[in-house]
This record gives C-alpha cells, sequence and structure tokens, in this order.
C-alpha cells in the first residue's frame, strides 16, 4: 500500500526505467465485481498495474453520501490482492488536498449536462481528483467503467485535452444475474428497493429491443423509457433520455437513465442496437 504521490511517482519512474507500461485504475474503494473487470483489463495490458482508492470530496454535494460511502479498506486489498495488484494508491485527504489548495478543473460543456445538472460541482471534482492521480502515477493507460458513461467521456475528453498522452479504456457494465449493474451503492438499497431497481435495466431493455425491431424514431423510444420507469411506483426519476455517446446531447443512441429508490441514487445506460447482456427480471 502506497499513500503518498511521491513514493508512487518513484516507484511508476523505477517501471519506467525498465521499460514497463502502466495501468491505472481510478476507485473510490467499496470494491465489487465490476471494478475488479478493470483491474483484470489493466493488467491484460500493462506491465504493471495501479490501483487508487480514494473517496473524493469534491464529487459529493453537500446533501450528498459522503459520510456514509461505503468503505471498507481491508476488504478491497484482500479482493485486489487475489488478482496480484502489488501497488494500491491510499492517500490521505491532506495528501490529495492540501491545505489551502483552491485549483480545479472543469472539462466545460460535459460538466453542465444530466449528472452534471443533477449533481452541481460534480464532474468538477471528478475532472480534478483524475488530474491529480494522472500526474501521480503517470499511466499509459486508465480504465473506467461504462456504467458511469458520462464520467468516461468527460475523462476521455480531459485526457486528450491536456496532451497526457494516456489512452482511456471504458470497460463494459457488470451485471447482476437479474440484470442490474453492479454498484457499491447497490448495499444501501431495501429488499423492495433491491427489486424496484431493476426496472433501470429493464428499461434500458426494452428500448433496445424497440431499436432492433426497427423503431428509430427517438422521441417514441424515450417515452419507452419514461413510460417504464413511470410504471414503478418506488423509483423518483432524475432523467431518462437518448443522447449522443460523445457529448451528451439529444438525440443519439446511448440512453441513460438516473433515478433514486428511496434515498439511494442509480445510474444506467445502454448504447442502443447491442446485445442487452442480461435478461432483466420483471
Amino acid at each position: 500500500m502506497v499513500a503518498t504521490t511521491a513514493l508512487l511517482r518513484d516507484l511508476v519512474a523505477g517501471w519506467r526505467r525498465g521499460g514497463r507500461s502502466v495501468g491505472l485504475v481510478p476507485t473510490m474503494g467499496a470494491l465489487h465485481a465490476g471494478h475488479l473487470s478493470l483491474v483484470r483489463a489493466a493488467a491484460a495490458e500493462n506491465d504493471e498495474v495501479v490501483v487508487s482508492v480514494f473517496v473524493n470530496p469534491l464529487q459529493f454535494g453537500p446533501s450528498e453520501d459522503f459520510a456514509r460511502y461505503p468503505r471498507d479498506l481491508d476488504r478491497d486489498l484482500a479482493a485486489l490482492d487475489t488478482l496480484g495488484v502489488e501497488v494500491v494508491f491510499v492517500p490521505r485527504l491532506e495528501e490529495m488536498y492540501p491545505a489551502g489548495a483552491t485549483t480545479r478543473v472543469r472539462v466545460g460543456e460535459l460538466d453542465e449536462l444530466l449528472e452534471g445538472a443533477h449533481r452541481p460541482g460534480h464532474f468538477e471534482g471528478v475532472a480534478t481528483v483524475v488530474t491529480k492521480l494522472f500526474w501521480a502515477a503517470r499511466p499509459d493507460r486508465a480504465y473506467f467503467g461504462q456504467k458511469d458513461a458520462q464520467q468516461a467521456a468527460l475523462v476521455t475528453r480531459l485526457a486528450a485535452d491536456l496532451n497526457t498522452g494516456i489512452s482511456i479504456r471504458v470497460c463494459p457494465i457488470v451485471r447482476e444475474p437479474d440484470g442490474l449493474a453492479l454498484s457499491s451503492r447497490n448495499v444501501y438499497l431495501s429488499g423492495a428497493e433491491r427489486k424496484a431497481a431493476l426496472v433501470l435495466s429493464r428499461a434500458l431493455s426494452r428500448a433496445n429491443d424497440a431499436y432492433l425491431a426497427g423503431e428509430e424514431d427517438w422521441a417514441r423510444l424515450r417515452l419507452i423509457l419514461q413510460q417504464e420507469l413511470g410504471a414503478e411506483p418506488l423509483a423518483t426519476v432524475d432523467y431518462a433520455e437518448l443522447v449522443d455517446p460523445l457529448n451528451f446531447r439529444p438525440p443519439g443512441r446511448l440512453a441513460v437513465l438516473a433515478a433514486r429508490f428511496g434515498s439511494t441514487r442509480l445510474i444506467d445506460n445502454h448504447l442502443l442496437g447491442g446485445r442487452f447482456p442480461n435478461p432483466p427480471s420483471g
């Protein structure tokens, strides 16, 4: 376990002198099979892998769940050890944000749409911490999950705009057998909320089926998403849209959803036309 940026840079510099490539997997911990799929992808493409575990306060709003976000470092380290990860970067808050630090990173329009609109400041926090991690680990490649599709698009833009030379890899969503996308926040769901949350994957699957059957009217496809979500009484919908996967403006083939189940907010997405990986329940 590495706790300081200086030590991480020294380790990476040694790898570089030996001609070894580096993959970075940024996480906030509470690791599940989705995170571990990113680690496996990184290990397959790089000589060395760095996994960061840092719950970033800048990407949580004042009424969000920073204080109760699940944390279990021992469990995370054990899971990473089974995959052979030798370097886990676990910085303290003061290491990432020294006293008096005021610099923030904004990517522009992607900050402001959908997730950005519903969570003001969230993507500025993401962009800031990712930039710091890129400088600390100096990776060849960095790995993000498709479940956070807008985040992945934002990081891809950031890496290109800042001429980092880092290749951003976006890996597929990992789902439970019943279709629910894996999320660290799933542990908050009650039994009834867990069942209700299946409406997300069900809505995506039904819109995808309609598209594959020949429906190309974006308003009708969006209506399928909205009607399916609206039929679930435990779901409070933030948005259900069809957007371009690069700029997140409508219209487009990427169906993106966000809804609350009790106090738990979940997101999901699917690029229409691709095979939906699990037959959602219900």
